[in-house]
């Protein structure tokens, strides 16, 4: 930093305090050199120049004949969250600021990611704000994982957590018997002023790097959610029993006498959802979408609730899955297995042949599933391989086809997310990679269950005479898309000499949709398709009601999955209100319950991708010299990613291993481009890439290029 700019932030904070000191006093540029003993003509202009500045900030306001006051209006702190980067700077979320403020490494104050702080505005250009944090209001936590690295006289646990730039100290006596080279959980118990690293001490030892089970629970407390369930909890689920009470019955609907099947994934083991069918005489069909009871088990206040609450979904990682609620819940008393009678929350609906909704009823009942389908299962009968079941298939996937042409006529989207999941040996050794496929089975489901989410939403959240939406109730909402994201994914297409233009948002689907069926046979689609999924906004949970872009609904939220998300659980108590005609409020109650769920469910998608990321690395670390075909992926200022055809896994040719040429990254036209030659790397690219090495710690596959 030159001397100058020293000097000038130097006066300027000088200049604050004064007026910071004496908020109701008029001052001239003539009587702050005077007050700061500025002789000097030039450093008299520069204070002019400051107090013109700081007017710019709008931290003073100037009358007309050269005086300044500051500005009431102005605050220079603010509470915020703590977003840091992986280089060490951080961006201070604050809520009432239409942007976020930057601090440098120098002014974090020791603030970690996701603390609560108190930061300061010290300055203030054009499109940047830029502060210091006073304070630290609140640790998000005091508790990190990490990997041991012990010396003579202490040890380090350096932290998984890459938004965490420094490492735990922990003294000999701390460790706990843990080793070098362990992964352990670890506790914050002192940070000294002016030290560069905080001190700690040794909690929990998880195991070596590398072992399944080490590596998932890592990633677990990386995350914050926890695995073992509270003594309390757990004792509380044992006494649920299996059997259902007479008198609850008696006061439900009985539909045990409906057809009613479930259809799933072949390994699942809790069962959220079932459907009913039935021809009517008067030609109609009744299709009732049952879902499982939780509400009846798991009562406002009670532990399991509150754990429930705290976990706010399932976490399903690439070998295990974590859930919500206690096995005994989950995987039995409220599941809707086959041949068992269950209580259920249903939503039964009359369609015509046209799949409008002619008649709806919402209300508690008791069902029992006649057949469990896996999606293979029922996919062989609509292919007609099968004929288990085969009436009420064919019929639940003929109106779920219409439903969902209707849907894409109003709008929706298209997409599909590309899930890609391992398969695993006894060992604990990815064998195969395989690439999950959504067929008419799936979507069969998937139709029955926005049409039982749109119409709970609309029933509760539809007020009297089109005055607006009741903010008493959970909505899944997704935002319209941003024209700058759009723009990008219309440079990234033209890569494959695809050409879209979207002049307004309305036919940002049907374009997308046309586009996406076009090139559903192409090697480009799923990339593509991921593309188009990343230009879109994040869909969440709150009361204020925005719609669904990306289903082109008014009104939606979560019924149909109380099993694995708390949503779910809460949209069934309001839901359970409104039919008891029980005017309960909730006050603020429901925004913080959504603001809560919705980061619960950004952490578990983190941790899923986490979890996949180190089977990638661990499924190719016996391949190292292996050469691969692949497809450009990814493109950034350090290098390329690929992603390999055959097995869908991905890694990166770092910029500096591209040959023959020294390459940059054009930013403007996302290419990356040699100085000397020209030649270009594009998004789509498809290259022969070897496999030179793979990090497991960092969960990261090194490729180069193959000539």
């Amino acid at each position: 930093m030159s001397k100058k700019k020293f000097k000038k932030k130097g006066i300027e904070r000088a200049i604050r305090k004064i007026f910071e000191r004496q908020p109701d006093q008029k001052y001239t540029a003539k009587e702050i050199s005077a007050i700061l003993q500025i002789t000097d003509k030039n450093m008299r202009k520069l204070v002019l120049s400051i107090l013109k500045d700081l007017k710019n900030d709008k931290f003073l306001n100037e009358f007309q004949n050269g005086y300044f006051i500051i500005n009431e209006n102005y605050s220079t702190t603010f509470i915020g969250t703590v977003d840091s980067t992986a280089r060490g700077a951080a961006y201070i979320m604050v809520p009432e600021l239409n942007g976020d403020i930057y601090v440098q490494p120098e002014n974090l104050a020791n603030a970690l990611h996701g603390d609560t702080v108190e930061v300061e505005i010290i300055r203030q250009k054009k499109n940047k704000t830029e502060g210091a944090i006073t304070k630290i209001i609140n640790r998000k936590t005091t508790q990190f994982v990490g990997t041991l690295d012990v010396r003579n006289k202490f040890a380090f646990l350096i932290l998984d957590n890459n938004k965490i730039n420094v490492d735990l100290y922990i003294p000999l006596e701390k460790l706990k018997g843990a080793k070098s080279g362990e992964k352990a959980i670890g506790r914050l118990t002192n940070w000294p002023k002016g030290v560069a690293n905080p001190f700690g001490e040794i909690v929990e030892v998880i195991g070596m790097p590398g072992n399944n089970d080490t590596e998932m629970l890592s990633i677990l407390f990386k995350n914050e959610f926890e695995i073992k369930f509270p003594q309390e909890v757990i004792e509380a689920a044992e006494k649920v029993g299996m059997d259902l009470d007479p008198e609850e019955i008696k006061k439900r609907r009985d539909l045990r006498n409906k057809l009613t099947l479930t259809i799933d994934p072949f390994d699942a083991k809790d069962f959220d959802d079932a459907l009913s069918y039935e021809v009517l005489e008067n030609g109609n069909i009744e299709v009732g979408v049952h879902i499982a009871d939780v509400s009846h088990y798991v009562r406002p206040g009670t532990p399991m609730d509150d754990e429930a609450y705290k976990r706010g979904n399932s976490v399903y990682l690439e070998d295990r899955v974590i859930p919500m609620l206690p096995e005994q819940l989950s995987n039995m008393a409220c599941s809707l297995r086959p041949n068992e009678d269950k209580y259920a929350f249903s939503a039964v609906f009359e369609l015509n042949e046209k799949g409008k909704v002619i008649k709806e009823w919402f209300g508690k009942t008791v069902i029992h599933s006649d057949q469990r389908f896996a999606y293979e299962e029922a996919q062989a009968v609509i292919e007609g391989k099968s004929e288990v079941q085969k009436e009420a298939i064919l019929g639940l996937d003929k109106l779920a086809k219409i439903i969902r042409k209707d849907r894409m006529k109003n709008g929706a989207l298209s997409i599909e997310s590309e899930e890609v999941s391992f398969l695993i040996n006894d060992e604990g050794y990815p064998t195969g990679v395989v690439k999950k496929t959504s067929k008419d089975a799936n979507k069969l489901i998937e139709e029955f269950m926005l049409l039982a989410n749109k119409r709970v939403a609309l029933f509760v959240g539809k007020l009297p005479g089109d005055k607006g939406s009741n903010n008493q109730f959970i909505y899944r909402c997704h935002d319209k898309p941003a024209i700058e994201k759009l723009k990008t994914f219309s440079v990234f297409i033209n890569k494959f000499d695809y050409d879209l233009e979207f002049e307004n948002i309305e036919n940002v689907a049907k374009k997308i949709n046309g586009l996406l069926e076009k090139i559903k046979d192409t090697p480009e689609y799923g990339l593509i398709q991921s593309m188009a999924i990343r230009s879109m906004a994040k869909a969440n949970y709150q009361t204020n009601n925005i719609g669904h872009y990306g289903l082109a609904f008014d009104y939606y939220g979560h019924f149909t999955s109380p099993i694995r998300r708390y949503a779910d659980l809460m949209v069934h108590r309001i839901l359970q209100d409104k039919l008891n005609h029980r005017q309960k409020s909730y006050g603020n109650k429901l925004n913080e319950i959504s603001e809560h769920i919705s980061a619960q469910e950004r952490k578990a998608i983190d941790a899923e991708r986490e979890s996949n990321k180190y089977f990638q690395a661990k499924f190719l670390e016996d391949k190292v010299g292996e050469e691969f075909e692949g497809t450009v992926s990814g493109l950034a200022d350090f290098g390329m990613f690929v992603r390999m055809n055959d097995n869908y896994c991905e890694g990166m040719i770092t910029m500096s291993s591209l040959p023959d040429d020294n390459y940059y990254f054009d930013n403007d036209k996302f290419q990356i481009v040699g100085r000397q030659t020209g030649d270009k790397f594009n998004f789509g690219d498809q290259v022969k890439v070897k496999v030179i090495g793979v990090d497991m710690f960092k969960k990261q596959v090194d490729l180069e290029l193959v000539e």
